[in-house]
């Protein structure tokens, strides 16, 4: 099967951050955009569910993105507010960092 360069993942947000969680994502600071289109990703997504968020966005290098991101200042300052906010870590040197989910279907 041909992949996409379409890459996801789902988080739970906290029930008692949640509100502060979509506000952020309604009013994402100017920097974090710049640094996220700096890293190679384009198209990106995020869509609720309740307290569930998936996360879609393109890259044609997601590892050399991921990276990128890991070593962002801004980013490492956003991480470090939202973090607290998700059942889970954006900290790529955990044991359980973001792990995309696996693609099984794609329809170019």
């Amino acid at each position: 099967m041909e992949k996409s360069n379409k890459f996801a993942w789902t988080w739970e947000v906290k029930e008692a951050f949640l509100d502060e969680y979509i506000k952020m994502h309604l009013e994402p600071w100017q920097e974090i955009l710049e640094e996220h289109s700096k890293a190679g990703i384009k198209n990106y997504s995020i869509f609720q569910n309740g307290n569930q968020f998936f996360y879609v966005f393109e890259c044609d290098d997601v590892e050399k993105a991921f990276g990128y991101i890991d070593q962002s200042e801004a980013c490492q300052r956003w991480n470090a507010i939202t973090s607290k906010m998700v059942k889970g870590s954006f900290d790529f040197g955990e044991a359980e960092p973001i792990t995309p989910m696996g693609e099984v279907f794609y329809l170019k």
